[in-house]
């Protein structure tokens, strides 16, 4: 298992080595999928938990027109639900939107995890709530924000995850999504989230570089958004780098 879940779940409280090596021996086997594979279907059975450890991925549902909601971003160092093991079967379907590295804890290993080591377990529950956190913004985004506000409601919060787990360079983060995916997870049309995206360049916010994303003033990306942070309850990390100006 990589480092991602480890430099994740730090961010509740620090593990200790037997902690950490519980984490790298709970892995199962390792499946390498290539973009648009998916990692599970809706009513497949549940089985163990995914890990992404490489690689980006979501959480959607399809409607029986072929049309696509994307729920959610699955970024290395994520769990996909924890606690979809006591489930029969999926109520949604998980894809790889990029080349993808997941691993699979089994059910056995997670329930091993949860009886021997209480501060794990609580860092892990933290996850979980962190995880729900996301999905009630997610719900306030679609129902209450501006297109311009959404865009940049989920720039901010991609770019605090990943820098969560060490995968930013200052203010420069990979964001290797189409534009229709886009539009998928915020429920616009691709011209305009590709409008939407030139107003933000514009704005002197951000720069796109190919699929590359550099923050060039966090502060105002953030304004923009309506954007608060503390439902990512990363609130002991430091500063991020980019509202240093770093």
């Amino acid at each position: 298992m990589g480092l991602t879940l480890i430099r994740k779940l730090e961010n509740f409280a620090p593990l200790n080595a037997e902690e950490k090596q519980a984490l790298v021996e709970a892995a199962g086997r390792t499946r390498r999928l290539a973009a648009g594979e998916s990692i599970i279907h809706e009513n497949d059975p549940t089985g163990g938990v995914n890990l992404i450890q490489e690689g980006l991925a979501c959480r959607y549902k399809m409607l029986p027109d072929g049309r696509r909601s994307i729920l959610g971003f699955f970024v290395p160092g994520d769990l996909c639900d924890l606690r979809v093991f006591i489930l029969e079967s999926m109520d949604h379907s998980i894809g790889a939107l990029t080349p993808t590295t997941v691993a699979t804890l089994s059910r056995e290993a997670v329930l091993d995890i949860l009886e021997r080591f209480p501060r794990l377990t609580r860092a892990l529950w933290w996850s979980t709530l962190v995880d729900e956190a996301i999905t009630r913004e997610w719900v306030v985004n679609i129902g209450q924000r501006t297109a311009l506000e959404r865009l940049a409601h989920l720039l901010c919060e991609l770019y605090h995850r990943l820098s969560a787990v060490q995968l930013t360079d200052g203010g420069v983060f990979e964001l290797p999504l189409t534009q229709a995916e886009l539009a998928d997870s915020l429920g616009l049309s691709t011209v305009h989230v590709n409008r939407t995206l030139q107003e933000l360049r514009r704005s002197g916010a951000l720069t796109l570089r190919g699929r590359h994303v550099e923050i060039l003033d966090l502060g105002r990306l953030e304004a923009a958004a309506m954007f608060n942070p503390n439902y990512l309850h990363l609130q002991d990390r430091d500063e991020p780098a980019a509202r240093r100006g770093l």
